[in-house]
């Protein structure tokens, strides 16, 4: 049995899509709720696949997969939850990178936080789809 098999799955994905020549299809929520889980607790050698994973592979918007996604990159950026790979700093900036949706709540609240609020304000200065959370 393999021990990281969502890892191992989404790279023959990649290499299945490749040689059709095309890009490969973003993480679905199942699969972005696994990631989540490898970035609490990464194994050895897989930590830049899994930051390029969550960076790259998550589309933005407001799709299940990206709720997921924010919900756990919040629970980052306010000290919630933990990652060794995944800073605070980093959280914000990979949110900011979801261009609108399920981070901008979290961006707002970080405001009024003097630690973070600079880089919130820059984050949600690129910001897109910003809907009834302006109000």
């Amino acid at each position: 049995m393999r021990k990281y098999p969502l890892l191992n799955d989404y790279r023959e994905h990649i290499q299945e899509r490749q040689e059709q020549g095309v890009v490969p299809k973003p993480l679905n929520a199942e699969q972005v709720a696994g990631l989540v889980e490898l970035l609490k607790n990464p194994p050895k050698g897989e930590e830049e696949f899994l930051l390029d994973l969550v960076a790259n592979r998550v589309p933005p918007g407001v799709d299940e997969a990206a709720y997921v996604k924010a919900g756990f990159l919040s629970a980052l950026a306010k000290g919630e939850d933990k990652s060794p790979i995944i800073s605070r700093d980093d959280a914000i900036i990979l949110l900011g990178n979801m261009h609108g949706g399920y981070n901008i709540k979290t961006l707002i609240e970080l405001l009024d936080d003097d630690k973070f609020a600079t880089q919130a304000a820059a984050e949600l200065k690129t910001t897109l789809l910003m809907f009834d959370a302006f109000h």
